[in-house]
């Protein structure tokens, strides 16, 4: 079984909602990566979502974007951000861990090398953002003779036949993105999210995490109840920035705002449990 199946095999007995933490690899230093991943874990993070540097994103908002900016300063590339997981991972060999950016760089490396390197590295699974499961096939099936995870993004307008071809090309987890616009933006409609969600849920087999928009423990708590997991990015990001001077205080700030969520998602729980 994957590190992200046994994941949420841990979690699904005590009903719990995985959290999922993202960051951008070499923000805002080369040397901060790494502590700051331990740090997720130890504050309640059940999988990591590690950014990889690009210079054309499509679906970042402005923090996200301004993250990979600093990271590009800091001329960190794929290679450095696999270099920094297989740091992680003389640690952590447990705790999952996703590689989310674009095609490009894959494309660069060459699909089967990018693949033998992820899995060397302790890649669980990959988001490629611009990448549609119609053209992926090459990837994915140089991904899955390493045994890592291709996950897809689903978006509230896509369409009916499109989520069964996601669903059907889907392994670890299906990542739904809660609202129409970039990482970070506009406030979530709950109600809208669950209903989107059944739909969804009617044709998949992996489990469904949703993010954009998750930015405090009330939204992470709300959505905890409708979603096997909860993803959260620009809010962290944006703690990182404002203490890009300080490695200490960034841990700490990072740290706090994973365990409120990670309370609230499990506060949540209890409830929908004891209803």
């Amino acid at each position: 079984m994957s590190r992200i199946a046994t994941a949420f095999e841990r979690l699904k007995p005590r009903r719990r909602c995985a959290l999922v933490a993202y960051l951008m690899a070499g923000d805002p230093e080369r040397d901060s990566t790494v502590p700051l991943m331990h740090t997720m874990v130890a504050a309640g993070a059940d999988i990591l979502e590690l950014g990889v540097p690009f210079s054309d994103p499509m679906a970042d908002g402005p923090v996200i974007q301004a993250a990979g900016e600093r990271a590009l300063r800091n001329r960190v590339t794929l290679r450095d951000t696999l270099d920094m997981l297989q740091s992680f991972r003389e640690r952590d060999p447990h705790t999952p861990v996703v590689l989310m950016g674009y095609l490009n760089p894959i494309e660069t490396m060459g699909c089967h090398t990018f693949a033998q390197s992820a899995a060397q590295a302790g890649v669980d699974g990959v988001i490629t953002v611009d990448l549609p499961p119609e053209e992926a096939d090459e990837l994915v099936q140089a991904l899955a003779q390493v045994d890592i995870d291709p996950i897809f993004l689903l978006a509230p307008t896509t369409t009916p036949a499109r989520i069964e071809t996601i669903c059907a090309a889907a392994r670890g987890f299906i990542y739904y993105v809660s609202l129409k616009g970039v990482t970070g933006a506009a406030t979530l409609d709950v109600a809208a999210v669950a209903r989107k969600l059944d739909e969804i849920r009617a044709r998949a087999t992996t489990p469904i995490g949703v993010g954009f928009g998750i930015k405090d423990a009330a939204s992470a708590g709300r959505m905890a109840q409708i979603a096997d997991a909860v993803v959260v990015g620009s809010a962290l990001v944006e703690r990182i920035a404002d203490n890009a001077a300080d490695a200490d205080a960034a841990q700490a700030e990072v740290a706090a705002l994973l365990r409120g969520m990670r309370d609230a998602m499990d506060a949540r729980a209890s409830d929908v449990q004891v209803a």
